[in-house]
């Protein structure tokens, strides 16, 4: 009898684990501000849906790692069955990287728990997608550059260099290899195109002194960004490259 009732509890827990990660093409979306494709190479990604990990594990890097994992919690993201690298997993969430050498055009996106794999979902890819991280004051994610935040309290001022974090700017120069965390600066491959408007206005490229990788991060981008006279009071802040440009709404905390 006890035999009986072991190999039952063995069954039913091979049941349990057997389903299929369970979501689609609308609950992929970027990272940044949940925003549907495109994507860009190299952009952070998020997949929300169900039965995707046995439990929540985020991604814990050895001093000095190089790379991120492309499996983490028996979960595995494939795009174009290329394994993409992991920031987070859960049971209703995932984070991933796009890799960073994937060419614009269809590629899918397919989830492997366990061994049971989930819908393959179709998605574009864009040479450059941009999206600025927001807060939850409704600003752009930015700060001085000494490294402190902008906020209401501590705005930046005409003729300060500002910096502001998104994800989305494509492929850089030199550009990194799938999952890998660069030390040092790598610049955006298509820096001719890129444009910021502040106000409605946008900026002669000479204020942009540098717009490429956060050197030590996976899939962080930056601007450094001078400020030039005239912005008023919180403008509104939009970055495009190549036609695809971040979302309306967001203010950069300037006086």
């Amino acid at each position: 009898m006890l035999r009986a009732w072991l190999a039952l509890a063995v069954l039913l827990s091979g049941t349990a684990r057997g389903a299929a990660p369970n979501y689609s093409a609308a609950g992929i979306v970027n990272t940044a501000n949940y925003t549907l494709g495109p994507f860009a190479p190299n952009s952070i990604v998020t997949i929300f849906g169900s039965g995707m990990a046995r439990s929540a594990q985020g991604v814990q890097l050895a001093p000095g790692a190089l790379y991120l994992p492309t499996e983490l919690n028996y979960v595995r993201v494939f795009v174009s069955d290329q394994p993409a690298a992991l920031f987070y997993v859960s049971d209703g969430q995932i984070n991933f990287l796009m890799p960073s050498v994937l060419l614009p055009g269809n590629v899918t996106i397919r989830v492997a728990t366990e061994g049971n794999s989930g819908p393959e979902i179709a998605a574009t890819l864009a040479d450059a997608a941009p999206a600025l991280f927001p807060t939850a004051a409704g600003y752009a994610l930015a700060t001085h550059a000494d490294g402190t935040l902008l906020t209401v309290d501590s705005p930046a001022h005409a003729g300060d260099t500002v910096v502001i974090y998104l994800t989305g700017l494509g492929r850089t120069s030199p550009n990194p290899a799938p999952g890998q965390i660069l030390p040092y600066a790598a610049q955006m491959v298509r820096l001719i195109d890129l444009r910021i408007s502040l106000g409605g206005s946008t900026l002669d490229p000479i204020y942009i002194k540098y717009a490429g990788l956060t050197p030590g991060s996976a899939g962080l981008y930056q601007i450094n960004l001078f400020l030039p006279d005239n912005l008023g009071t919180d403008p509104e802040i939009r970055v495009a490259v190549a036609g695809q440009s971040s979302p309306a709404g967001l203010k950069l905390a300037v006086r």
